[in-house]
């Protein structure tokens, strides 16, 4: 009976709390920010293993879905997310410790998922100023071309940037060392999935003003260690638990349901959305193509005149 009590407690509270409890008074863990000035000593590293995260993501996605094909949409959506630490896609970056060895910055992975620090948001800098604006054309390539993981980080770090074409400069004997690889604890790591998970749900970025207790209680349904006496009298305490206990289970179904629907409907909205922008942003690069060739035409052109 208290252990249900508290399932109610805990629920009531996060519901009515997350009304008007402003997010900023909610942070509960030091704010990092990306050390920009990193980013030319690793950004190679970065793109080499960023292609290789892309191409193994694919060939999983692939074997989950088999024998139905891979879509070009679902690359690209891989490819948008693959360096936001807000999705899962992005995970591979909180396993990367940056290590100073001589003149040079090392990025080192470790076995298991650590706090995402500065050296962690330097990562996901880099990888999105690789990624950011070349996205569709990664996608596209992996899709038309299906390169071997060699053929992809040539492309991605070569053709498509600059980000391996030329040997990084030294690192300064002056640079600030950055923070210790701090692995993260298991409840961490799973409130940080749960919290991805919820990523698109209705009301789910209320979560995050909340500590790792706080959620994993809501997670757990309260399923923590504490007294189950009951002070209460109850006259008919069996009869009260299976009716509350199936009114609870009736209303979570009905809940449920309802998100289940909600999600649905904003998922489908998202990927029409997602859509259209890749039809526009075909046509956008499809025209730019033209326009240069245009240009490029009409300067052979004119020079031949003058000649």
């Amino acid at each position: 009976m208290a252990n249900i009590k508290q399932i109610l407690i805990v629920l009531a509270t996060l519901l009515v709390v997350s009304t008007w409890v402003p997010v900023s008074f909610s942070a509960q863990k030091p704010v990092f920010a990306a050390r920009k000035k990193d980013i030319p000593f690793i950004k190679c590293q970065v793109c080499e293993k960023l292609a290789k995260e892309l191409y193994q993501q694919v060939a999983k996605k692939q074997a989950q879905i088999s024998p139905k094909k891979i879509t070009e949409y679902q690359i690209i959506e891989m490819a948008e997310n693959v360096c936001n630490l807000k999705k899962e896609e992005a995970d591979w970056i909180l396993k990367i410790d940056v290590v100073e060895q001589g003149d040079k910055l090392e990025l080192v992975e470790q076995d298991s998922e650590g706090e995402c620090n500065s050296e962690c948001k330097t990562i996901a800098q880099a990888c999105e100023e690789i990624a950011g604006y070349t996205d569709t054309d990664i996608a596209e390539f992996i899709y038309s071309s299906k390169p071997s993981i060699d053929s992809l980080v040539n492309y991605l770090c070569k053709d498509l940037t600059d980000s391996c074409r030329k040997k990084p400069p030294p690192v300064p004997k002056d640079r600030t060392p950055g923070e210790a690889f701090v692995p993260k604890s298991s409840k961490d790591a799973e409130v940080e999935k749960f919290l991805k998970s919820m990523e698109g749900v209705p009301g789910a970025s209320n979560l995050k003003m909340y500590s790792r207790e706080d959620v994993l209680k809501v997670k757990n349904f309260g399923n923590d260690d504490g007294d189950d006496d009951d002070d209460e009298d109850d006259v008919d305490e069996p009869h009260f638990h299976s009716n509350l206990a199936k009114a609870m289970k009736e209303k979570e179904s009905k809940t449920d349901d309802w998100k289940q629907k909600m999600t649905k409907g904003v998922k489908d909205i998202g990927e029409t959305l997602k859509r259209h922008a890749y039809k526009i942003s075909n046509r956008m690069r499809q025209w730019w193509k033209r326009v240069k060739a245009e240009r490029t035409n009409k300067n052979l052109n004119t020079g031949k005149l003058e000649l």
